[in-house]
């Protein structure tokens, strides 16, 4: 029974790779010029990216306008069939419309079809049937390679929706790119969980100001360890005399090069030149990486002029969840 059922998945991951095959080739053979149009009428427009379909074809639609939105191109989903019962008017003369259908001739699509024709809304068509009525009336149509579904009875969309979600990727990014959508960028949609913690800059966690525990070069032992206590990051900042990041004494330091007594050294004496440091706008994921590759507990934060400007904490990093 294992078997067969695996046997069943293989083939199904095969099908759908045929189909992906397929798109790939197609891209290279022909439906580079449309891809590219549509790229273009997307990027130029003033309005937004209209997304809609029926059936598995909108639930794809949907991912595909929340992928869009979500990588700097402002889309949402219309539902074809309440676009006739008043939500046409989520449809505005600036935006442009991508409609999912792979036979083309859905006819809940007609409203919709109907009213982008009515008052020159752009159209872009995904389907594999260019002379389909939504392949016709498209100003763009994208037209898909026959390929053959997963399913054993050649029915329930499984090889068509793959490659419908394949292409809406390929525009999202294709958009994504060509707008110079940063990882900042990226950041202002994602705020929550994991990747909004991942993206956040260095100097959004930073402890800064008071908190820092910054000493001279020239101060005295006493002073750097009262320091050290007093501030609870297990090091002390040490700066010259024009205020640049000269090194730092960790507890490590204290117990290494102190053993026989302070015997009147100063901060300078004791201290790691070169000490790691990152740049405030460096992402908080950086930080984690430089952390664990260099077995430290905390990073100093320098400004261009390499003056220390804060200081983050592994701690930190894993209280904000970037892990």
């Amino acid at each position: 029974m294992t078997a067969t059922i695996g046997a069943s998945a293989l083939r199904t991951i095969a099908t759908e790779r045929a189909g992906l095959d397929a798109l790939h080739a197609a891209i290279g053979n022909g439906l580079s010029a449309p891809f590219a149009a549509a790229v273009e009428m997307i990027r130029t427009a003033s309005g937004r990216v209209v997304v809609t379909g029926m059936g598995k074809s909108g639930h794809v639609g949907r991912k595909i306008a929340a992928t869009m939105a979500s990588t700097g191109t402002p889309a949402h989903f219309v539902h074809p069939a309440e676009a006739s019962h008043g939500d046409l008017g989520m449809v505005q003369p600036d935006d442009v419309v991508v409609a999912l259908s792979w036979s083309g001739e859905a006819a809940e699509l007609s409203a919709i079809v109907a009213y982008t024709r009515r008052f020159r809304v752009g159209l872009i068509a995904i389907t594999a049937n260019a002379e389909s009525a939504l392949g016709r009336e498209a100003d763009i149509a994208l037209v898909l390679p026959k390929a053959q579904e997963a399913c054993p009875n050649g029915l329930a969309p499984t090889t068509s929706t793959t490659m419908q979600m394949a292409l809406g990727d390929a525009l999202a990014v294709a958009l994504l790119e060509a707008r110079g959508f940063s990882r900042q960028d990226f950041y202002v949609y994602h705020p929550g969980g994991k990747l909004g913690a991942q993206l956040k800059t260095v100097a959004s966690i930073m402890h800064q100001g008071e908190r820092l525990p910054i000493v001279g070069a020239s101060a005295a032992m006493a002073e750097v360890v009262e320091m050290i206590s007093a501030k609870s990051f297990g090091c002390a900042i040490v700066i010259d005399p024009d205020g640049k990041l000269a090194g730092v004494v960790t507890d490590g330091d204290l117990r290494r090069k102190l053993g026989g007594g302070w015997g009147g050294r100063l901060a300078r004496d004791v201290m790691t030149a070169n000490p790691r440091r990152i740049a405030p706008d460096a992402l908080a994921v950086e930080a984690l990486e430089m952390v664990n590759r260099m077995r430290v507990t905390a990073l100093i934060v320098a400004d261009a002029d390499e003056r220390p400007v804060g200081l983050v904490h592994v701690h930190d990093l894993l209280n904000l969840g970037v892990v």
